[in-house]
């Protein structure tokens, strides 16, 4: 009988997000420091997270499940999980992706922070004067904070984003252009890959409300500078696999929270 997916990936996947979202708390928690001594909560903060990391166990379960079918059904997926499962060495699959992976992961973070100080805070400033200011202002968690913190946007990111999100839009557009020997149209996976990213950034805008306001300009800014890794990232998941885009997202997430703590 033929499974529906590798189910052994699945477990190691799954596992792996839900650590992921433990591994963010302290990180999440010091940014929203400031709104939680303001809210009067109904339970204890230890038992609200505890519950919020069995929701996002439960959902991402899901999440993974589904992600996994859709990629296989385009011709993505994890191939260095697949050849761990299978009992294969593994060793020349990590040396081929290790180079362009960490390579593009630093170059996107480093063009994310290029285009945020040189174009878009002096814009901001220009637009909102002083205002503008409480960017640089936010909590900056520790460097150990934003170091756990990149294993959530390393893996538990990855999974929502690429293996479910850009899977499903890739799975959706396949009934427009079809599959050739099961690999989904490259003009879809583009789609879908700038679609996701462009979510990804849109996911953003309600946080980035509490910053400054919505001014066409700063909404811009956030979507554009999430965009950007986004699309990197997209693109080494249709070529190299999810372990790829993974690992490129962990390395720009040390970069940006880790050596610049931003």
């Amino acid at each position: 009988m033929k499974r529906i997916i590798n189910w052994r990936v699945f477990f190691i996947l799954w596992i792996a997000s839900i650590l992921g979202t433990i591994a963010v708390l302290p990180y999440a928690l010091e940014l929203q420091s400031s709104a939680l001594e303001q809210l009067d909560l109904p339970i204890p903060l230890p038992v609200l997270l505890a519950i919020q990391i069995i929701q996002s166990g439960l959902i991402f379960g899901v999440i993974t499940f589904l992600g996994m079918v859709l990629a296989k059904r385009i011709g993505l997926g994890t191939p260095i999980l697949e050849s761990v499962t299978r009992g294969e060495s593994i060793s020349d699959k990590v040396r081929a992706i290790l180079p362009i992976s960490v390579g593009l992961g630093i170059f996107a973070s480093i063009l994310i922070i290029g285009l945020d100080v040189f174009v878009f805070q002096p814009a901001l400033i220009q637009e909102l004067g002083d205002q503008a200011n409480a960017i640089n202002q936010t909590a900056q968690p520790a460097a150990w904070k934003g170091f756990l913190a990149s294993f959530y946007g390393g893996i538990t990111e990855e999974i929502l984003l690429r293996l479910f999100v850009m899977s499903l839009l890739a799975w959706l557009g396949s009934f427009i252009v079809k599959p050739v020997n099961g690999k989904a149209n490259i003009n879809i996976l583009w789609i879908a890959n700038i679609l996701a990213a462009i979510l990804f950034g849109v996911g953003h805008l309600p946080a980035a409300s509490l910053i400054l306001p919505l001014t066409t300009l700063f909404v811009i800014r956030v979507i554009l500078l999430n965009a950007i890794g986004g699309i990197v990232f997209g693109w080494l998941y249709q070529t190299r696999g999810l372990e790829s885009a993974m690992l490129a997202h962990f390395s720009a997430d040390i970069v940006l929270h880790v050596l610049f703590a931003i």
